[in-house]
């Protein structure tokens, strides 16, 4: 069973854990990541979620076991949900948001995303793709990618125009 480090309203640490899938008390929250991985020649890496999590598109998202730091999260992510080692030095925390129940830490990285070495852990992601800007912009359109991880893939092509990231 997997567990969750709370926070109060402020991201400072209470001390205290739920169990994955609970829902924290009022003034309590948990941490959230995700991650728009770019690979080398523009186009972003989205997977498609099981038909149990929802069958969306989307980036790599999950949640920091208790005892990780935010980073260490996205990165045992990624390495679980495809298969791929990202090193810290080039992944970037681009945004926070906080939700109801979470803080939600947003991250880019632009590297070298090799397909050989894509391994998708089943139970949780159907399929793959690189996806142009556009591409995802029109997978947003038609509704079929995360809603949340829409707002971060905008935010996320927002920052680089602007040459942020």
């Amino acid at each position: 069973m997997e567990y969750r480090d709370l926070y109060d309203e402020n991201r400072v640490p209470l001390f205290k854990t739920i169990k994955k899938g609970e829902k924290p008390e009022k003034g309590m929250y948990y941490v959230s990541v995700a991650i728009a991985l770019e690979n080398i020649d523009g186009t972003f890496l989205l997977q498609k979620r099981s038909i149990k999590k929802g069958g969306l598109w989307g980036t790599i998202t999950g949640h920091p076991k208790s005892g990780e730091t935010s980073l260490d999260g996205i990165i045992t992510e990624i390495k679980e949900e495809m298969g791929l080692d990202v090193s810290k030095e080039n992944i970037k925390l681009f945004k926070t948001i906080q939700t109801k129940d979470d803080f939600v830490d947003f991250y880019y990285s632009k590297c070298f995303i090799p397909k050989e070495k894509i391994k998708l852990q089943e139970e949780e992601v159907a399929d793959y793709m690189f996806a142009s800007k556009e591409k995802v912009l029109e997978l947003i359109e038609k509704e079929e990618f995360h809603k949340k991880q829409a707002q971060m893939m905008q935010t996320c092509f927002y920052y680089i125009e602007k040459g942020m990231l």
